[in-house]
């Protein structure tokens, strides 16, 4: 691959395929609202505009309450419609998987996600510490460790990689006498 800079060749070359990445392994999934998570930015600061502009409405539209229990609510209720958005914005997309690596010869998976500040995080987990919630939740597919993730399995170019994340892949062991036991402790 051959890039020009100015006037100036610049070859690259390129060993790992371009769906790689040196410590993180493998990439096996892609979010496609990375870009919509990402932009909780605007909420921000939208949030942090009005924190700044509320006392200069307040002092030029002279609102202004005789009572110091209705001015500690009025800028109380303001306070908190201005946080609570991008508030609930980020308690419902901190698990949404950005993107997903898997290491072959460790059998780790790498998720990155947003934290609350919209930078990258990593969360490095095994496929033995995934547990698929006994009831459907609205916002996690499955918890890594005690983390809860959401990932869309139709955005997995390989079904065979979803499958081997969730479990599917191992081979499935019924007991018929633990089940006879329990029916007759019941």
């Amino acid at each position: 691959q051959v890039t020009s800079l100015q006037g100036v060749a610049i070859r690259s070359l390129c060993t790992s395929s371009p769906h790689e990445h040196p410590e993180h392994g493998r990439l096996v999934y892609k979010g496609n609202l990375a870009k919509a998570v990402l932009g909780m930015f605007f909420s921000y600061s939208t949030s942090i505009f009005n924190l700044f502009m509320m006392p200069y409405i307040v002092l030029k539209t002279g609102i202004g309450f005789e009572s110091l229990f209705i001015q500690a609510a009025f800028y109380g209720l303001m306070g908190f419609f201005t946080f609570v958005t991008p508030v609930t914005l980020h308690v419902l997309t901190k698990g949404y998987v950005i993107r997903l690596y898997y290491k072959d010869e460790m059998d780790t998976y790498t998720a990155i996600t947003y934290n609350a500040i919209l930078a990258e995080k990593a969360t490095v987990f095994h496929q033995k510490d995934v547990k698929i919630p006994d009831i459907t939740k609205m916002f996690t597919t499955f918890y890594a460790k005690t983390k809860s993730m959401l990932v869309n399995p139709t955005l997995f170019p390989n079904p065979q990689d979803y499958n081997h994340l969730m479990g599917y892949d191992k081979s499935f062991y019924f007991n018929l006498e633990e089940e006879k036991e329990a029916d007759e402790r019941k």
